[in-house]
């Protein structure tokens, strides 16, 4: 079965994270251990707190992906917008075009235009597909918006398979 394009991130940070934790952090602390007395060792003191930070980012990731994990691919829609999807919509009020891609929280880049499923654009262009149109409130107001061009996981996914084989 086909992976989540974010868990393969979070895969590759957590192998950093371990990396860190397991070889890096270990011989700094040895470095701090040789400098004597522990209790007023700020070497010391820094990198068991670097340690402990890891841990728990390392814990936040395992879990999250794992949660991501069980998001089963084949319930993402094929034919209308969902996780995953790049979205090339109208500005009806103003005739500008961007696109979006629609990403789970820890993805979410506006300068990218990579915005949350659960924001109020990415909830309202769930389930839409080409040539539909939908308004949204915005900090700007009310905004009404044409889909022009949508691109599924599915046809990304199929498209990355294609180039690394």
């Amino acid at each position: 079965m086909a992976e989540l394009p974010v868990v393969k991130r979070l895969r590759k940070e957590m192998e950093t994270l371990k990396r860190e934790l397991n070889v890096e952090l270990p011989k700094e602390l040895e470095r701090a251990r040789a400098h004597g007395d522990l209790s007023e060792n700020a070497e010391w003191a820094m990198a068991k707190q670097r340690q402990e930070f890891l841990r728990a980012r390392l814990n936040n990731f395992e879990a999250r992906v794992a949660e991501l994990a069980m998001i089963n691919l084949d319930s993402i829609p094929r034919d209308t917008v969902g996780l995953g999807s790049r979205v090339e919509l109208e500005d009806l009020d103003e005739g500008v075009r961007t696109e979006y891609e629609i990403v789970v929280p820890e993805e979410v880049d506006g300068a990218q235009h990579r915005i949350s499923l659960s924001s109020p654009l990415g909830r309202a262009l769930i389930g839409k597909a080409c040539d539909d149109d939908l308004e949204v409130l915005t900090p700007k107001g009310k905004r009404s918006y044409l889909v022009r061009k949508l691109v599924t996981i599915h046809v990304l996914l199929a498209a990355e398979a294609g180039t690394n084989s």
